[in-house]
């Protein structure tokens, strides 16, 4: 309303009125109007574009940044848990009295080797493997599983046990961490001996008597070592037979008891324990 007033102030000062009646029907009057009108309201139509266009902007913005992000993150995630590292639970007790069962464990793959998906490829090994190291590895006779043992012999050792006491290349091995119970002359607790093949590792459960191992199926292949664990970030107390069931109802029914009884069956003093 205010350009078309001062259209019209414009159009009367460049036809100056002689006379009354005759200024008022000026035939010059009307197309300056009409013209600073037409002017006016493209102006008008332009600035309506204008903000529907930043409006859409803004919308798709958002939008496209939180799309991205996501991706993003999606690939730092994938990478971290091909290349660095991942968390898992372990279900049975070969491993008591250094890992329980419940622990949740963060697993280092990056100095092992990892493996790029879809080609097979494997990066470099930066880790020699020592005995008395804890091992991730993929179980021989069925790579779709994982095992946690620790390494007892090389490649190129010779093993026996004896009464419980374990020698490698006939000297008795010091196993502060080995758990053993009664009575102790069962059959796991005499074995051997053997040699080691090269590029072989045999490998024994922390829980001598409760433990699937080499003393069962044999040999460890190094091409099958995927990572060391590396830290209990959460530990929760729950039996083998909660952790293994794979039934979706029964899955549910622990997920839930988890959630009521979090703060008391929380394993607190063994989070963030280093292994």
């Amino acid at each position: 309303m205010l350009s078309l007033e001062l259209c019209e102030r414009a159009a009367l000062a460049e036809n100056p009125v002689t006379d009354g009646p005759a200024s008022v029907e000026s035939p010059t009057a009307t197309p300056a109007v009409s013209g600073c009108a037409n002017a006016s309201g493209t102006l008008a139509t332009d600035g309506s574009s204008t903000k529907d266009d930043s409006a859409r902007s803004r919308i798709r913005w958002p939008w496209r940044l939180s799309s991205r992000r996501l991706i993003v993150l999606a690939a730092i995630v994938l990478g971290v848990r091909i290349f660095v590292g991942e968390a898992s639970v372990v279900p049975t007790a070969s491993m008591e009295g250094t890992i329980l069962v419940g622990d949740h464990l963060f697993m280092d793959k990056l100095l092992y080797g990892p493996e790029i998906p879809l080609v097979h490829w494997r990066l470099p090994v930066l880790k020699t493997i020592h005995r008395g190291d804890i091992i991730v590895f993929r179980y021989p006779k069925d790579p779709s599983e994982t095992f946690l043992k620790r390494v007892t012999a090389l490649g190129g050792d010779q093993l026996q046990i004896r009464n419980g006491v374990l020698y490698v290349n006939s000297q008795p091995v010091l196993e502060p961490y080995a758990v053993h119970h009664p009575p102790v002359h069962s059959p796991e607790e005499s074995w051997g001996p053997t040699v080691v093949p090269e590029g072989q590792l045999f490998v024994m459960g922390d829980n001598r008597d409760n433990s699937s191992d080499s003393r069962d199926w044999g040999f460890v292949p190094m091409n099958n070592v995927i990572g060391e664990p590396l830290f209990v970030y959460w530990s929760y107390d729950a039996p083998t037979s909660r952790w293994l069931d794979e039934n979706p109802r029964h899955r549910i029914s622990f997920y839930a008891s988890i959630a009521e009884n979090f703060f008391s069956n929380t394993r607190w003093n063994r989070t963030g324990m280093l292994l």
